[in-house]
């Protein structure tokens, strides 16, 4: 028979069964784990592996206590030693209280796989690259968080270290790069955004007083929609789906575990990042304000573009699809959301928001007021969209920084109109030269193109304008919008140009052709656009009445000597001598020939360049003259006739007159 264990081992095995009490009474199944305890208790280590299969290091303690037993039982009972006894008690407590904790204590277990994957045998391999090895790991940190124990503590706080850099790994490579098609392929593909289009310069701006940049005017009115996507799509340039999941399940863990301050901070940094390459891929550079204003129009006219085009594709898309990425990945901590978005995208915010201020506050000149519009009209549109992606004081600043940028962008507008507007009045060409032919002036086409332009903007405009003193007298429609009033303060200043600059003209009847095809220009202009609507029908009626006025004013001034030749006064009497009657004649038909020669040389190299107009002034000439010369040498060839040279005073037929002027106002090279 065994002998008793000493008081020293007796201490040792109730401490290890206190051990397993305490155990036991953390577990959810006491009962069953203390029925499997005491059934097993008389029995040796090796009996304990039904319930745990034990580590190497339990292992061989219970060989060799397997070993001793069987020694002992092929010597002497009466050898037995009662120290030798005790040690095994003790060691069977131990290995069976260990034993016991792993079986009804999971933090054990989870610390022994912490530890593995974190021991220098695991080496560079990701738990994320596997599955299963991500779940049981992801599994293993969960039984830690909350568990007593500085194994349990100190195997949390490296599997939190683990976690952060498999987390920063996954955002970094859930974000490959991409290039401007893909980007905007895939924007019009899953947004359905329409990104606007900028054909520059249809239109002529050629007037060397103003400035002489193309793209100054060439900006279309942009209109931009969406239809939103399904809340469970993740954009592809965003980041992979799957990415997403184990973004969340990692996040889970480390907020549970408290460690929302390191994740925020990995979240923002990399996310940071990702999307101001997104802006790069765009075609949106970081500049200082000191950059914006150094760099010339013409490179800075392109940036701008950009942005306008870029900057509701930088909310609707970008920002937004990051604000849902964001929600999945951080869903368990709504605090943690806001901090990792606005972290994420407040800097790609203020970077577009700065260049804009920078534009809205840089130098004004006429060129630059379309772009001015265009990005005061995008801002407006989806600046309640960017207040939207925000809460709390990062919505407060970006609503400040966006409303005051909108009212320093609608400034440099109505500062730019005042001074297009100071521009014509003060407008003088290069040369106190008449245009050649009465062309239309190219301030006339200047002019009258940007203010069509203007008309794209009308909404904005109508606001920006409200309240500006536009000095306006004469306007037909007292009903004219704030636009409709600017508009006809600007032609009303490019009309009295257009009259200063016919002066420049000595002969009359060049001076009608050039009022002709000036105002002419600026009537159709009205007429095909949205000036119409803004000005009124009759504004349109008065100015054609004017064109009217101008086509008898140049008839009377340049064939009233031509027709004069061609009456019977001052004709002496058949009656009388017929000598002077014939001498008569023959001064009338030569005046005639030259007066008409000398109409065809001019007037074929002056240009009305309206097609219908130059039909029309080429009828009323035909109309006047050809019927009056036909009279006139109808009545008169007879008392020619006979004489020597008759044909050199009745030099043409009423159809080789009218074959002549089929080709005046045709804009042909003198001597051509």
């Amino acid at each position: 028979m065994a002998a008793a264990a000493p008081p020293d081992g007796q201490e040792k095995v109730i401490a290890a069964a206190q051990h397993i009490v305490k155990l036991l009474a953390s577990s959810k199944n006491a009962a069953d784990d203390m029925i499997r305890i005491l059934s097993g208790f008389d029995n040796r280590l090796s009996l304990m592996s039904d319930l745990f299969t034990p580590p190497p290091a339990a292992a061989a303690v219970g060989s060799i206590l397997e070993a001793d037993e069987g020694t002992q039982r092929e010597g002497d009972e009466a050898d037995y030693d009662e120290d030798d006894a005790a040690a095994r008690a003790e060691a069977e407590w131990d290995v069976a209280a260990e034993v016991v904790e792993r079986r009804v204590s999971p933090a054990a277990g989870a610390a022994e796989v912490v530890e593995r994957r974190v021991s220098p045998a695991a080496g560079e391999a990701l738990v994320f690259d596997s599955r299963e090895g991500a779940e049981e790991y992801l599994a293993a940190v969960a039984c830690l968080v909350g568990a007593p124990g500085p194994r349990a503590e100190a195997a949390l706080q490296a599997a939190m270290t683990r976690l952060e850099d498999e987390f920063r790994h996954l955002l970094v490579r859930g974000a490959p790069p991409l290039a401007p098609e893909d980007l905007q392929t895939s924007l019009l593909r899953r947004l359905s955004l329409t990104v606007p289009s900028f054909n520059s310069s249809a239109v002529d701006l050629d007037c060397h007083s103003f400035a002489h940049h193309p793209a100054a005017v060439g900006g279309d009115e942009q209109q931009c929609g969406r239809s939103s996507a399904s809340d469970d799509e993740t954009l592809p340039y965003l980041m992979a789906p799957d990415t997403v999941s184990a973004l969340r399940d990692i996040a889970d863990v480390m907020l549970r575990a408290g460690y929302a301050p390191e994740l925020c901070q990995v979240y923002g940094e990399v996310r940071r990042d990702t999307l101001m390459e997104r802006l790069a891929v765009l075609g949106i550079d970081k500049m200082s304000l000191e950059e914006v204003q150094q760099v010339e129009w013409g490179v800075l006219d392109g940036k701008t573009k950009k942005w306008i085009q870029a900057f509701k594709v930088v909310v609707r898309g970008l920002l937004a699809e990051e604000r849902r990425i964001c929600s999945q990945i951080l869903a368990a901590d709504p605090n943690a959301e806001e901090e990792c978005f606005t972290e994420a995208a407040k800097g790609c915010v203020l970077q577009m928001l700065n260049f804009a201020d920078a534009i809205a506050i840089g130098k004004r000149s006429t060129e630059k007021l379309f772009r001015i519009l265009g990005m005061y009209e995008a801002l407006a549109e989806v600046l309640p969209e960017l207040e939207g992606l925000f809460s709390g004081d990062a919505k407060d600043f970006i609503k400040d920084e966006a409303e005051g940028i909108l009212v320093r962008l609608g400034d440099a507008a109505r500062g730019t109109i005042e001074e297009f507007a100071n521009a014509i009045q003060g407008e003088t060409s290069r040369s106190r030269r008449p245009l050649p032919g009465g062309e239309i002036h190219p301030l006339t086409r200047y002019v009258m193109n940007y203010v069509c332009l203007l008309a794209d903007y009308n909404a904005s405009l109508n606001r920006l304008l409200e309240y500006w003193d536009t000095e306006l007298t004469g306007v037909d429609n007292p009903n004219t919008t704030p636009l409709g009033h600017c508009v006809f303060m600007l032609i009303t200043h490019l009309q009295c140009k257009i009259d200063e600059k016919s002066r420049l003209y000595e002969d009359e009847a060049l001076q009608n052709i050039f009022f002709m095809n000036n105002l002419l220009y600026i009537v159709q202009k009205v007429k095909d656009s949205e000036l119409k609507t803004l000005l009124g029908d009759n504004w349109i009626r008065k100015h054609r009445g004017q064109i009217r006025q101008y086509s008898t004013g140049y008839l009377r001034s340049s064939w009233t000597r031509v027709l004069a030749c061609l009456r019977d006064d001052g004709l002496p009497h058949t009656m009388g001598s017929s000598g002077a009657l014939k001498a008569a004649l023959k001064d009338r038909f030569k005046n005639f020939n030259l007066a008409f020669e000398e109409l065809y040389r001019t007037q074929t190299s002056w240009k009305v360049v309206d097609p219908q107009l130059r039909e029309e002034l080429k009828i009323s000439i035909s109309e006047k003259v050809l019927p009056a010369y036909r009279s006139f040498v109808g009545r008169f060839h007879g008392q020619l006739e006979g004489g020597r040279g008759s044909a050199r005073y009745i030099k043409y037929n009423p159809d080789d007159l009218e074959n002549q002027v089929s080709e005046f106002f045709e804009g042909r090279k003198p001597n051509a």
